[in-house]
This record gives C-alpha cells, sequence and structure tokens, in this order.
C-alpha cells in the first residue's frame, strides 16, 4: 500500500470520499456551486504557514489556461452567511492571484476536528508540509482534541512512532527548530540534535552543521565527541571498564534510533548488564513507555 493510500484511508473514515466521488452524508451541496471569493476566510487549522510564490504563480497560469478542475470545499461560518475553507487553500490564492470573484466550492457541515484533520492530510498528500508544520498539526489534535500519538497516526496515515518523532522535534531550542523550519536542516539533524541537553550546545551545533554542511551521520558523530559521558554507568562496579564487544555499541545505537532517545548499555561482563534510557519531561517518559510497551501510560496510570 503507497504513502497517499494510507493517507487516504485515513481521509476516507472521517470524511468520504470528495475528489469528484459522491460525498456522502454531511454534505449541503452535492454539486459545486459558485461563492464569492471575498466570503471566503482561509482554514483556521491550515498547519501550512508558507507557499512557494514560483508554484502558486505556475498554479495560477494552469487554471487560466485549462480552468478549476476541481472544487475547493468550504463550510459555513458561525454568523452562516460567510465560509471557512476546508481543503483547497493554494487553489483559492491562485484564483485571486488571476482576479476571480467568483470560485466553484462544495459546501459542507465539518467540525473543527474534521476540519484539522482534512488540512493535514490534503498537505501531507502534497508533500506539502515542513517537519515542523506537520508537528505543530500533530500537536494541534493532541492538545486540543485529545488525540493519543495512535489516533493521530490512524487518522493520517503515519505509524505511531513516527508521529512521536515528529512531536519531539516541538522540544528543539527556538533557534534550532527555526533552522529546521526554513529547511538549513533536516528533520534527520533535527533528531540528531535532540540527543543535545544543553540548548546553548545545541544551538551551537546546529549552525556548525549549517555552515559546514554536514550530513546527519557526521552531526550524530560530532555530538558524540561533545558529550561523550553524557549517559554514562551509574554503577562503578571494575567490570564495566572491561573490553566491551562492538556489537553492543551497534545495537545501542539501534535501540535508540528506534525508542528516538539516548540510550547506554552498560555491559558488566559475565553476560550481565541494564539499559539505560534518557528522557525528557513526562511527555517523553510517556512516550518511551508506549514505544517500549506498545501500551500508552494512561492506560496503566488512570
Amino acid at each position: 500500500m503507497s504513502r497517499n493510500d494510507r493517507l487516504g484511508r485515513g481521509l476516507s473514515a472521517l470524511l468520504g470520499e470528495y475528489a469528484g466521488e459522491p460525498l456522502g452524508s454531511g454534505v449541503e451541496s452535492a454539486a459545486p456551486m459558485k461563492l464569492p471569493v471575498r466570503t471566503i476566510a482561509p482554514n483556521p487549522f491550515q498547519p501550512r504557514t508558507s507557499f512557494v510564490a514560483v508554484e502558486l504563480e505556475e498554479l495560477a497560469a494552469s487554471i487560466k489556461a485549462n480552468g478549476l478542475l476541481q472544487a475547493i470545499v468550504v463550510r459555513r461560518s458561525v454568523t452562516g452567511r460567510t465560509f471557512e475553507l476546508v481543503a483547497g487553500e493554494r487553489r483559492l490564492r491562485a484564483v485571486k492571484q488571476l482576479g476571480w470573484r467568483e470560485i466553484p466550492a462544495q459546501i459542507r457541515d465539518v467540525d473543527d476536528q474534521t476540519l484539522l484533520v482534512l488540512a493535514l492530510v490534503e498537505n501531507l498528500q502534497r508533500q506539502d508540509l515542513g517537519p515542523l508544520e506537520e508537528a505543530k498539526g500533530y500537536e494541534s489534535l493532541r492538545d486540543t482534541f485529545g488525540y493519543s500519538q495512535r489516533q493521530i497516526g490512524e487518522a493520517v496515515g503515519k505509524s505511531r512512532s513516527t508521529v512521536a518523532n515528529m512531536l519531539r522535534l516541538l522540544t528543539l531550542p527556538p533557534s534550532v527548530r527555526r533552522l529546521v523550519e526554513e529547511g538549513d536542516l533536516s528533520m534527520g539533524h533535527g533528531r540528531a540534535i535532540l540527543g543535545v541537553d544543553d540548548p546553548v550546545k545545541a544551538a551551537d551545533l546546529a549552525r556548525q552543521a549549517v555552515a559546514n554542511d554536514w550530513s546527519v551521520r557526521e552531526t550524530e558523530r560530532r555530538i558524540r565527541e561533545l558529550q561523550p559521558g553524557d549517559v554514562k554507568p551509574t554503577d562503578p562496579d571494575p567490570a564495566n571498564t572491561s573490553e566491551r564487544d562492538p556489537a553492543i555499541d551497534v545495537l545501542e545505537e539501534s535501540l535508540g534510533a528506534h525508542l528516538g532517545a539516548r540510550v547506554a548499555i552498560q555491559w558488566k561482563g559475565k553476560g550481565t548488564g541494564a539499559i539505560r534510557i534518557a528522557f525528557r519531561g513526562v511527555r517523553d517518559l510517556e512516550r518511551v513507555f508506549e514505544a517500549v510497551t506498545g501500551t500508552e501510560a494512561a492506560e496503566v496510570v488512570g
């Protein structure tokens, strides 16, 4: 199953088919009707915060040549006299550039929760969202509507672990988040820098990564050099200093990547040892717990 198929399943579960197919329940107008452009306000839950001017110009040129091939989707505002955009932000912006006064639209009865999910899915299908825009959308589903990470994943067609790792990006220092937001650092760089507890060191490392064009792997190596003792064994047993099998290092790195956390395997020799997992705050502890057990912390503690 392709990525878009998974996203489509999450979308259909919430809204039904809408791209040229019967819309099912919750539809006020089965056929598109022309609405004044000035009466349509942006989606208040739109996760995308930036639009590429060149792409909008290309879309406007296509619409001018071929017409608008798919109507936008709107809902009525509280007053009932104006509308809020549900889907089709780029199309609406493009026709505004063309000076259109009216635009074909389908009117739907959509609540705030569904409005946010639809905006997320529409952008994810087009790969329009930056990693932090995506993470903020997930954060809204979690904090505003009480979605668990698993429910978010089901709604947008992503795995729970992917959702968890995206949300962790929001804990980066502001200057690092800005570099990820502007595309100077990738999501992989951001995830690596999450391993640096000191926000000043994290920001400095991020600037170096950009200035020197470090790969994610190089950034991870620099972080290990920067804080080689950040996660230390607490047991002073001399056996800890015995020669360690390199395979343990591989397992440690793999487990850390899987959990999205810094992991230390304390090897004591004679086949015994301990695993230490670092977390940053209650939310991160809950995320790690769910990654290890497959059960949400709230289900255990009530």
